[in-house]
């Protein structure tokens, strides 16, 4: 289980690291990000964290995405905060909120389930679920994914990087609501 888990966990820091190249070449400036927070304000919980601490900051995040709130998301975010959602890439909180928005717009009765995975001093990972019908077909939706979060100083977000799956589900297979427990779900496994 152990060599199982290292050899996994060496496989994901090798794709996050390709990830982030390709992500910083993509948006290279000619300074980089810097790492000390230029907020006044802080965003608690603040690095470094702990377990609770980090999944105090996972808890925040799912209450905001469920707000369907652009602008309150955003705001967790840094100025020039460098996003990976699926394929698309952005950078800067106008472009986290229009990309929301649009988002938003097109998934309907959206509800979302965020889950703890692991934490070090400045980093997040979480896996997640989260339905919702299509403005498109009309059809219901279960999308499955990853995150893997890095913050500065003051708390505030400055990489996301989302790999996400959808699925086809029929309406009566939901389970995120508020009627039912998805604490069942916890363990990040949704295969239920």
């Amino acid at each position: 289980m152990c060599k199982r888990f290292l050899t996994l966990y060496v496989r994901l820091n090798n794709i996050r690291l390709r990830d982030k190249i390709l992500f910083r070449a993509r948006f290279s400036t000619k300074t980089s990000v810097p790492t000390k927070s230029v907020y006044t304000t802080d965003r608690p919980p603040m690095p470094p964290f702990t377990e609770e601490t980090a999944r105090k900051k996972v808890q925040a995040a799912e209450d905001a995405w469920n707000s369907l709130d652009p602008m309150r998301v955003a705001q967790a975010y840094t100025e020039d905060s460098m996003w990976r959602n699926r394929s698309t890439f952005l950078q800067g909180r106008p472009a986290i909120q229009a990309f929301l928005q649009a988002k938003w717009s097109r998934e309907q009765n959206y509800r979302l389930k965020k889950h703890y995975f692991t934490h070090s001093d400045n980093k997040i990972a979480v896996t997640f679920q989260y339905e919702y019908q299509s403005t498109l077909d009309s059809k219901w939706y279960r999308a499955y994914g990853n995150e893997h979060w890095t913050f500065d100083d003051a708390g505030y977000m400055k990489e996301r990087n989302a790999s996400i799956n959808d699925v086809e589900i029929a309406e009566n297979e939901r389970f995120i609501s508020d009627e039912v427990n998805v604490e069942r779900f916890s363990s990040g496994t949704f295969l239920g």
